[in-house]
């Protein structure tokens, strides 16, 4: 087997200036200093030196490259990696049989695979980069930081041989947050140092402070910078106002104030500066503009039902969704990712631009709408960076522009829209399509679709240049062009540093908020002395939570446990809830109440509500909560239950049972545990609103929800029914027995 790439090698040190990190590429010197040749002349041409601006730089070698590199440039989609099986959506396109190359990194199967983006023929690994001439991947295998900087490696040496040397840019969602393992969201955790939940990080804040937003920022920034993987599809800037939105978990919560003060520090803190990235940070991708959370009635856009956006509140795009994404532009964000909803002109109230004019409606999806992207985006906020389009806009997720083919989206999405980058597939073969068609006379042999021109559906070379240069630019920017090679062994011990892992463990602690306490917390040692403990843990899948009770119950090792709950002094329950499939759609709106065989109705094709109905389970016994709570206080024990949080859930069948009630998201069980027993006071306030019940969301029969989808929980009381009102004007969040409401910003403390 041959060695891997890293024992090839060769680095040029120049005195204040780059190191030069090659395996065959040129190496020119000039004036005592070192250039890599990227065009292979020889000569030291503007592209070559890393004293000149990335943008300039960027501009001139794009105009080296042939058209088929470029177009080449214009797509990403997923990648493998030959040691790690592809799971998830995306597991049917993987080889029957993995072909590693000599170096038993790169997977050189050719296969064809067909998912939920579209079908595609793909190739062995080094032909898709030397032949295909790909530069674009995303990474979502768990991979450990060696197999990760391996692989990484390799891609770069393959890339090297190539006449025209631009290196591999691998983008992945984020890595350093605990929780479910979902295609699309977060495809990894655990390998990195790993923090609780963006819900969580956002809890922490409210109660510990914004400085904690810097060590996460800067433990991302060097944990992946080491590794080699510089481009990360993070984080959401997206308001949570649908409650039943499936993505809430992944946002930092309701509150625009306190999300564009998360941007104001994260995006710098992980690009390496305010100013943009800088060649030892990572690059931000900002998602999804305009904002994802103004779901028509949670209903997600990788379906159908789901492809509107919906501002049913006079001025709700500028006062919600919109301040959080001005400042990632302000904070230089190096690219941001439309969603692929469009905006519903005719459900919506009257919206504005960014300069308080009217906001024109079009209903292409937003990736697709030179509204959003060219006026709004660029021209009125300023954006300089790259536009990356959300994952299989050009097949199964066309919204507005199903009229069109794939070519036509393509061209339409680029040089009409300004898309410099889409995501889905490798369409090389459309791309080409699209801009031979700028050329020849396709148009006079075949109609243009109506409401479109010719010059909006072609891809130019003008516009073909601007996208590749900026995405380029990214890469001169890290310093990709002078060295993407890192050392597995310094990425192993970057990972690995005890106090990112400290740090992440006390966020841990700080994300649980305290909903209710009747006196029980903290369980201080003379409190559970010589008690006995009922724990048992609660999810939708009934394996799954046998599981995690197994493990609950190791965590109570050096105390009494019992099996009966009607011998407990204490249960102390788990209970961790799930609603939906993230890629297909509910047969009725997505369920937020804690339940087992909830029978709901189901929805028309319209989103409108049907006499017909379903079953839902979020919760595999959920009823027995309440057997459980009554045999522990008739023997006058006492019940804890923590809720983890994904989604607002509705929380009355386990509020009403317990005497103490906490709430984590994608917290670990044992920073819970640290709250309970008092080792850590809790300081988390909740960074969302938990609504009452089903009353509050209820959809009319014209599927108009009771409660605005396009508003905060904290705001919706003042668009409510008078009629739904208490005696404190509050109608839609969650009240305890004792009178506190579960809105935006609460939480107890033991003070």
């Amino acid at each position: 087997m041959a060695l891997k790439a890293e024992k090839h090698v060769k680095y040029y040190h120049n005195q204040n200036g780059p190191t030069i990190g090659t395996t065959c590429q040129r190496v020119i010197e000039k004036d005592g200093l070192y250039f890599k040749d990227l065009d292979g002349s020889g000569e030291l041409k503007s592209y070559d030196d890393w004293r000149l601006p990335a943008k300039e730089r960027a501009e001139a070698y794009v105009k080296v490259l042939s058209t088929e590199e470029k177009i080449a440039q214009l797509f990403i989609s997923d990648w493998r990696m030959g040691k790690y099986p592809v799971t998830g959506p995306m597991a049917a396109m993987a080889p029957k049989e993995v072909i590693l190359d000599e170096s038993g990194v790169l997977d050189e199967a050719e296969f064809r695979g067909k998912t939920i983006f579209g079908e595609q023929y793909l190739p062995g690994t080094t032909t898709l980069l030397k032949e295909w001439f790909s530069r674009h991947l995303i990474l979502r295998a768990n991979a450990t930081a060696e197999d990760m900087t391996d692989w990484l490696n390799q891609l770069q040496a393959v890339a090297e041989e190539c006449p025209h040397w631009v290196p591999v840019s691998v983008a992945s969602n984020s890595r350093n947050e605990n929780g479910e393992v979902v295609f699309g969201m977060n495809d990894a955790a655990g390998v990195f140092a790993t923090w609780p939940g963006t819900l969580g990080i956002a809890a922490a804040v409210k109660g510990a402070g914004l400085e904690l937003i810097d060590e996460f920022a800067d433990c991302i920034r060097r944990e992946w910078n080491a590794c080699g993987l510089r481009k990360g599809y993070m984080y959401m800037a997206d308001i949570m106002t649908d409650p039943r939105w499936q993505r809430s978990y992944g946002t930092f919560g309701e509150d625009p104030e306190l999300v564009c003060a998360v941007m104001e520090r994260l995006i710098p803190g992980i690009q390496g500066s305010k100013a943009g990235v800088t060649a030892d940070g990572v690059a931000v991708t900002t998602k999804h503009f305009p904002g994802g959370g103004a779901r028509e009635n949670g209903f997600d856009p990788h379906y159908a039902a789901g492809q509107w956006n919906v501002y049913a509140t006079e001025g709700s795009l500028q006062k919600y969704h919109i301040p959080a994404f001005k400042t990632a532009v302000e904070n230089h964000t190096s690219a941001i990712m439309p969603y692929y909803s469009k905006p519903a002109a005719s459900k919506s109230a009257a919206q504005t631009d960014c300069e308080g004019n009217p906001c024109e409606m079009e209903p292409f999806g937003f990736a697709y709408n030179r509204t959003f992207i060219q006026t709004m985006l660029r021209e009125q906020l300023g954006f300089q960076g790259y536009i990356n389009s959300d994952t299989g806009i050009v097949h199964n997720m066309c919204w507005g522009v199903e009229m069109l083919d794939s070519a036509e989206r393509i061209g339409f999405a680029v040089n009409h829209a300004g898309v410099d980058l889409i995501s889905g597939l490798f369409d090389n073969e459309a791309g080409m399509e699209a801009y031979n068609r700028g050329k020849n006379d396709y148009y006079e042999t075949h109609p243009v679709p109506d409401g479109f021109t010719k010059e909006q559906l072609v891809l130019t070379d003008e516009a073909l240049d601007r996208a590749v240069a900026r995405t380029s630019q990214e890469m001169f920017e890290l310093g990709m062009f002078e060295n993407p090679y890192r050392s597995a062994k310094d990425a192993v011990q970057a990972v690995g540093e005890q106090a990112d892992w400290d740090a992440a463990a006390r966020v841990h602690r700080q994300s649980v908020v305290l909903l209710k306490n009747d006196g029980t917390l903290p369980l201080v040692d003379e409190k559970w002395a010589q008690k006995k403990f009922y724990v048992e843990a609660f999810k939708k899948d009934a394996a799954q939570a046998e599981e995690a009770t197994k493990a609950l119950r190791e965590m109570f090792a050096d105390r009494i446990l019992t099996d009966d709950p009607g011998e407990a002094d204490f249960a102390v329950l788990m209970v961790t809830p799930s609603s939906g499939e993230y890629f297909n759609a509910t047969p009725g709106y997505l369920e937020l109440d804690i339940c087992d065989g909830k029978t709901v109705c189901n929805v028309d094709v319209d989103g409108k509500p049907e006499a017909s109905t379903h079953e839902e389970t979020t919760l595999s016994g959920a009823d027995r909560i309440r057997e459980i709570a009554e045999a522990v206080h008739k023997n006058g024990g006492k019940v804890i239950a923590n809720i983890n949080f994904t989604l607002a859930w509705e929380v009355g069948n386990v509020e009403r049972y317990a005497d103490a009630l906490l709430a984590g998201f994608d917290t670990y069980p044992s920073a819970t545990l640290d709250v309970i027993f008092g080792h850590f006071s809790p300081v988390g306030k909740l960074p969302l609103t938990l609504p009452k019940g089903d009353e509050v969301l209820a959809v009319n029969a014209d599927g108009v929800c009771i409660s605005p989808n396009d508003v905060p929980g904290y705001d919706k009381d003042q668009y409510m029914p008078d009629a739904m009102k208490d005696e404190n004007g509050k109608a839609y969040a969650y009240r305890d027995a004792a009178g506190n409401y579960y809105e935006l910003n609460f939480g107890l403390s033991y003070e």
